[in-house]
């Protein structure tokens, strides 16, 4: 997750966050696998950008996880907020995995 200010002052702000299949299957919440402000969230972005992970958008979010710990799970508090943020992926993937392959092709000359 990323959040950007319009003010300069403020610096980029981004959020990691996991959430395993083994997780869910043993009633865990998510946890913050990475966290900062700056340069290390440009690296944060850049990171999942390059590995495919989507990064979604939300001011709100991203200051209230900004106070935890990394390897800290979510409090029960924001379980609303980050399954909201979690349906927004699932739904990615979904359409990512529901259109047909791909195939390119190269004119002859």
């Amino acid at each position: 997750m990323a959040a950007k200010s319009t003010s300069q002052e403020r610096s980029l702000r981004a959020v990691a966050l996991s959430y395993e299949e083994r997780d869910a299957i043993a009633g865990l919440s998510p946890r913050v696998v990475a966290s900062g402000q700056g340069t290390i969230a440009e690296q944060i972005i850049a990171r999942a950008n390059e590995y495919g992970v989507p990064v979604h958008e939300s001011r709100e979010l991203v200051a209230a996880l900004m106070d935890f710990d990394l390897d800290q799970r979510i409090p029960p508090a924001l379980y609303v907020a980050v399954a909201e943020v979690l349906v927004w992926v699932h739904r990615l993937e979904h359409r990512a995995s529901a259109l047909p392959p791909v195939v390119a092709k190269r004119r002859q000359a």
